[in-house]
């Protein structure tokens, strides 16, 4: 378990091996990035990076927890306008711009991350679960909204339709990132809004 620090100063210096540590990871991998690397970014000593987080696994779990943080803060205002057609549309676009923005499309880092962590743990596992839960809970969120709102057809389920849209984004990310190619994530979005579209009242 990592260790809060009590004053201004340790929060900032645990915040910046938190946040060297998650930077490293997202541009080097997992096996990529040893605690040296990580304290010589950060500028901290051996004592202190110990201080903070007892070992390398206390770590990683807290890169992960900032991973997921990160992605959700990153899209949670086009997010909040997931609950009509148009809004929805919007959101879609935006994943798939931002995939086109990078040199290289990025796929999704909480993803990224779970297939680097350790399969035996199972905090960390639980952790990016987590952080894949929320996301499709804002996906749901303004689902339930349109049904609430009479906009979607009856007996859809908001809860499925949240599930399979975020599976075809996690295929849409994983396929951009694996054959170098972001209008997979263009093709996994337009299939995604199709399939929210069927649900829609005409």
């Amino acid at each position: 378990m990592s260790s809060t620090p009590r004053t201004a100063r340790g929060r900032a210096t645990r915040e910046r091996i938190l946040k060297s540590a998650t930077e490293l990871i997202a541009e080097r991998g997992i096996a990529g990035t040893s605690l040296d690397h990580v304290r010589a970014l950060a500028e901290v000593s051996k004592s202190q990076l110990y201080l903070y987080f007892p070992d390398r696994e206390t770590l990683l779990r807290e890169v992960a927890s900032s991973t997921c943080d990160g992605v959700l803060d990153g899209q949670a205002d086009i997010l909040a306008d997931f609950h009509s057609p148009a809004g929805i549309e919007r959101y879609l676009d935006a994943l798939v711009e931002l995939q086109f923005d990078f040199e290289r499309p990025s796929g999704c880092p909480i993803a990224t991350l779970a297939g680097q962590l350790d399969p035996q743990d199972e905090q960390a596992r639980l952790i990016l679960a987590d952080g894949m839960d929320r996301w499709e809970a804002g996906l749901r969120e303004g689902l339930e909204q349109m049904r609430d709102g009479g906009e979607l057809k009856p007996g859809t389920n908001p809860s499925k339709l949240a599930t399979q849209t975020l599976a075809l984004l996690q295929g849409g990310l994983v396929l951009a990132r694996v054959r170098d190619d972001a209008a997979q994530m263009r093709l996994a979005a337009d299939t995604a809004l199709a399939l929210i579209r069927s649900a829609v009242l005409e």
